[in-house]
């Protein structure tokens, strides 16, 4: 199993990846908030055991952003804080377990096994704009049944923009929704990741998806020549209607 350790405590995180390697976890670690939801992110994990209290952002502020992105991975709080009321809390911003320094670590394990167990999501629905095709479960894209390989920014940003499907999104939401929170830098990043897409994913013998509204941001349409196609893989064994 996958784990992402977030702890900025050196010899916890150096005892924890030794001992919980010998029970068959794979630990990634890292020191603070912001790596935190940068790697959840971009990476699957099983699990996510987080210290509450970490520089940059807080566990109780990564535990929000991470499920405001709509990550569903375990998080099981990790800390010192023995008070009803973090504990409340973390609960209430969507940890799905809270374990106290110092702890059982055979006790330790087997909460994280009992945590993977019952928190396998359910497959998640893909999303489909016209042609256009993205299964979450699998992270696969296609458009018009030809597969689509992307990386895992221009995954992350085709993502949002199906979602928001036929609206104008600006870089500002963009930058929100898909790079790292707070964004730090130039938000022309958002125009170069939009080439990237729009060179895999626009097809020069096909019309455009992807639109630049100039001043205002970007928009993503289904293609006009999907109508028979959706109207087919909606009901295969009746033919679409032609006008």
């Amino acid at each position: 199993m996958r784990m992402l350790l977030v702890d900025d405590d050196q010899i916890v995180v150096e005892t924890l990846k030794v001992e919980l390697a010998a029970e068959g976890f794979v630990v990634e670690a890292v020191r603070d908030g912001i790596s935190a939801v940068w790697a959840a992110i971009e990476f699957a994990y099983d699990v996510i055991v987080l210290e509450i209290a970490l520089p940059r952002l807080n566990g109780y502020d990564v535990v929000k952003e991470i499920r405001r992105r709509g990550i569903g991975t375990p998080v099981m709080m990790l800390t010192g804080k023995d008070g009803v009321y973090d504990e409340y809390e973390a609960f209430e911003l969507g940890a799905d377990d809270y374990v106290t320094k110092p702890f059982s670590f055979p006790v330790l394990v087997a909460r994280l096994h009992a945590l993977v167990r019952r928190s396998v999501p359910p497959r998640p629905p893909p999303i489909t704009v016209g042609s256009l095709l993205l299964d979450r479960g699998s992270r696969r894209v296609e458009r018009g049944g030809v597969p689509i390989p992307l990386t895992a920014r221009e995954y992350g940003l085709l993502e949002y923009l199906m979602r928001t499907s036929g609206r104008v999104v600006s870089k500002a939401e963009i930058l929100d929704n898909v790079w790292d929170h707070p964004h730090i830098g130039d938000d022309n990043v958002v125009e170069v990741y939009i080439a990237y897409l729009r060179r895999k994913l626009d097809d020069p013998a096909r019309p455009p998806m992807l639109h630049t509204i100039r001043g205002h941001g970007y928009r993503l349409d289904p293609d006009p020549d999907s109508n028979l196609t959706t109207a087919a893989t909606r009901n295969p064994s009746r033919p679409a209607k032609v006008a």
